[in-house]
């Protein structure tokens, strides 16, 4: 770990402007991903910036039904919210799915979108990672790649987006407002994002002075006909081989709408659209599901190592869809696949 400067930001335009003006500053709160990148050299900044004491820990209702989340808000406290576990069950369940109680006690909102890779080859300063070092190759592609991606990847990257939050977002179609200097703006949370394409330093959308405020969910939460399904290697404190978030509204057997999400298959939570229109309208049952299935993964590829994902995703997909429509969804507790 190299040295750097601490400093303490006391309100948004404070932060704002120390990131402005210092382009290898970087923000910490939870610090549960930055700190281990900075102990193992991935990530050199010359300034920390504290930001734990901004105004951003508020969880509110907001008046046409939605809730918005204040990007400091830890990921305990938005797990076991009222409003969250009532009307946003899903993403309640994603998160308890995720790291330890301990993280969970320290990792904030805004830190859970911005965390980076997991990719062995990514932390190991040793070896080749276009992520790390642009220009200097993929070790996963002809690697040990048993975790990495299999739907939009390119030659540059197959690393996959770690989170779990993120999953369940991804269907709640969330909104994240940030600010910089320059203003404020909302983006899309699928535009948040990004795909390596010959990009892949590159995570999100963010610009290098922005920072997230808070997070905005819409009314639509799928309180009853959900599930958050995470397949791993252990039962607990391991990221997900794959995992399924759902979101069904149901008309008797029949779906009206119907919003699924993957992770740990690609660089960011991946929706596909024309997988979710094949849904609306059908009946609830395994053939529906399978359809659906397969419309997502037409495109999937692996390399190797993470090929048998292709096959754990389409089942988990068609477990997951299941789940919901029942309206049985997976138990973080049990953590048995019902």
């Amino acid at each position: 770990m190299i040295n750097f400067q601490y400093t303490r930001a006391n309100d948004v335009p404070e932060a704002v402007g120390l990131i402005g003006r210092n382009p290898n500053a970087k923000f910490i709160a939870g610090g549960t991903n930055l700190i281990d990148l900075m102990k193992m050299d991935v990530e050199q900044p010359t300034t920390i910036v504290d930001i734990t004491r901004l105004p951003l820990k508020q969880i509110e209702g907001m008046p046409a039904g939605g809730l918005r989340i204040g990007a400091l808000v830890r990921n305990t406290d938005l797990a076991y919210h009222p409003l969250v576990e009532r009307r946003y069950p899903v993403l309640a369940s994603a998160i308890m799915a995720g790291a330890s109680q301990q993280l969970r006690n320290m990792a904030s909102t805004g830190g859970n979108l911005l965390q980076r890779t997991r990719c062995h080859y990514f932390y190991d300063a040793a070896a080749t990672c276009n992520k790390r070092e642009p220009g200097s190759g993929c070790s996963a592609i002809d690697g040990n790649n048993r975790m990495h991606a299999i739907l939009g990847a390119s030659e540059t990257c197959i690393a996959v987006h770690p989170s779990d939050m993120c999953v369940a977002l991804a269907i709640l179609e969330a909104e994240v407002h940030v600010t910089s200097v320059s203003g404020d703006r909302v983006i899309a949370f699928a535009d948040l994002h990004r795909l390596p394409g010959d990009t892949p330093q590159r995570d999100t959308s963010l610009n290098a002075d922005e920072i997230i405020t808070a997070v905005e969910l819409p009314p639509q939460g799928f309180a009853k006909n959900y599930t958050y399904l995470k397949i791993r290697d252990r039962l607990s404190y391991a990221f997900a081989l794959v995992s399924v978030a759902v979101g069904l509204e149901l008309d008797g057997d029949i779906i009206k709408e119907a919003r699924f999400a993957l992770g740990g298959v690609a660089h960011k939570p991946w929706r596909d659209p024309q997988a979710e229109a094949v849904l609306r309208g059908q009946p609830a049952v395994a053939t529906t599901f399978a359809n659906a299935a397969n419309v997502v993964l037409r495109d999937a590829k692996g390399y190797g190592g993470n090929t048998f994902k292709i096959d754990l995703a389409r089942r988990g997909i068609a477990r997951a869809l299941t789940q919901a429509a029942r309206g049985t969804p997976q138990s973080q507790s049990s953590k048995k696949i019902i």
